[in-house]
């Protein structure tokens, strides 16, 4: 009998919860498959900011390509197959096309007037055709040939009087020296903005920018935690710099607008934005710190992933001697003892097109493109995905699919080859500058300067690793940071073959 009463007792409350949870369900569509979280932190604490692309990848092994997670307060999704990303870059792109207001970014980027980190909106839209057109265009691309081919054979001679003496080049220090300076000419005119102590604080700025850009500020994903970010001096870390450069774009400024400055016959992007500014020609009207953001992505896009990139295919191509003596004799076949490709030679030399597609596939710039904001509800293959969700793709991920790939962790070019896949966001299995209304605009500068680059420094010398080290020696451990650099310098012998 009392059974009988507990068990009425417990039967409305148990039809009760079973339809508030039904009713629940309902209201909360399925969210996508995730680990578990824990109270108030969420997965903050599992988040690895050292290498986050790898440790979202081997998470996406378990919970699969579309993978939700909750950073603080902040949803999350991850996506990490082609045709996840297809999803989220072209079929919903408009929903999934902002940008998140995070701190560091924000901050750099004179709160959102760029390129790279604004939200979206119908000024944003201006800005990037103004950008395209004005700035980016392939007319304006061939404008600095002369710049590229000066300062690659510059560095090609550098090389050759230090192969004189048998000694170790540091490449790494080497190729960024040579993207800041092509930068440095290309966006003010004259080399480095005024020598060589500017150029050194130019380069210290965007060392210290990159790592505020990549930075992990606790007030993102607990805003009522931001006291954290003082106490640990990163606000005041983010303050300096933005402060340092803002001076330092303010003086490049000051320099051009002075009278008696002499006047070239080719402008530099500086130029050019300044005469937007002026005769008001511009579809939004332009600001000092307009102008100052987009200084800004053009030398962090310009300079770091440039150099990235030629490392790691050079990275690439020591590993895999024979893929190295292919290109070699490809180049070598083509261009003699001239002693230098010119960039009339690079359309004639597919194969090295495909070696650099190879590295973009498996050492993108961006392992973790920019992160997006969704802007409204959207429903991906049936989980429905809020509005303000933080989204991020793994580029890594997505090129080492096995699905798309045969060996995909193996460094292939010739898969490249009589092949229609490209890498500028059509082809979703490789996507190193993303895809969609966010995709990179600056990629026929950036593969103008790496291909240049490249081309040169292969054909110009035989490479040897420095005494007492293999092949396997050579790590591909990479830097934290938006931007994946290789840990270690690569460092080689070069012999010379034509100077």
């Amino acid at each position: 009998m009392i059974a009988f009463l507990i068990l009425l007792l417990i039967l409305p409350a148990s039809i009760i919860f079973l339809l508030h949870k039904q009713r629940k369900r309902q209201q909360n569509p399925p969210q996508p498959p995730g680990p578990p979280r824990l109270p108030f932190i969420g997965n903050l604490h599992q988040f690895d900011t050292a290498s986050p692309h790898l440790y979202l990848y081997k998470l996406s092994q378990k919970y699969g390509p579309l993978m939700s997670m909750k950073l603080g307060s902040v949803p999350v999704i991850v996506v990490s197959s082609p045709e996840m990303a297809k999803e989220i870059l072209k079929t919903h792109d408009l929903a999934f096309c902002s940008r998140p207001n995070v701190l560091g970014p924000h901050k750099l980027s004179y709160n959102g007037l760029d390129i790279a980190f604004a939200p979206y909106s119908e000024s944003w839209r201006e800005l990037r055709k103004l950008c395209v057109v004005h700035l980016l265009s392939n007319k304006q691309v061939q404008s600095f040939r002369p710049i590229r081919e000066e300062e690659v054979f510059r560095m090609i001679g550098n090389l050759s009087t230090a192969a004189s003496s048998g000694g170790v080049a540091n490449l790494s220090e080497i190729t960024f020296s040579l993207t800041s300076s092509l930068i440095c000419w290309m966006a003010f005119g004259k080399k480095h903005g005024g020598g060589e102590s500017r150029r050194l604080r130019l380069d210290e700025l965007m060392i210290e920018s990159q790592a505020m850009q990549g930075g992990v500020f606790v007030s993102d994903y607990l805003p009522s935690f931001g006291w954290v970010d003082k106490l640990t001096g990163m606000i005041g870390r983010l303050d300096r710099i933005c402060k340092d450069l803002d001076e330092f774009f303010q003086e490049l400024i000051d320099d051009h607008l002075d009278s008696s400055s002499p006047k070239l016959i080719n402008p530099n992007i500086l130029d050019l934005l300044i005469k937007l500014k002026r005769d008001n020609s511009a579809s939004i009207p332009l600001t000092w710190d307009h102008v100052k953001a987009i200084l800004m992505d053009i030398f962090v896009a310009g300079t770091d992933t440039g150099a990235a990139t030629i490392i790691w295919t050079m990275t690439g191509l020591i590993q895999n001697p024979a893929i190295m003596e292919k290109l070699q004799k490809d180049i070598r076949d083509l261009v003699g003892d001239r002693g230098r490709v010119n960039e009339d030679d690079l359309p004639k030399l597919p194969y090295l097109k495909a070696v650099i597609k190879e590295t973009l596939r498996l050492y993108p710039p961006a392992p973790l493109l920019l992160p997006r904001e969704s802007m409204e509800d959207c429903n991906i293959k049936g989980y429905i995905i809020r509005a303000k969700t933080l989204v991020y793709i793994n580029a890594w991920a997505i090129a080492r699919d096995p699905e798309y790939w045969e060996s995909p962790d193996e460094f292939v070019p010739e898969r490249f080859l009589n092949s229609t896949i490209d890498i500028i966001g059509q082809d979703f299995q490789v996507i190193p500058f993303g895809g969609g209304r966010r995709g990179c605009p600056g990629i026929p500068m950036g593969l103008a300067t790496v291909e240049l680059a490249v081309a040169n420094l292969v054909y110009s010398f035989d490479w040897e690793l420095p005494p007492g080290m293999s092949k396997q020696d050579i790590d591909t451990d990479v830097l934290p940071g938006i931007t994946m650099h290789k840990k270690h310098p690569l460092c080689l012998v070069p012999i010379n073959r034509y100077i």
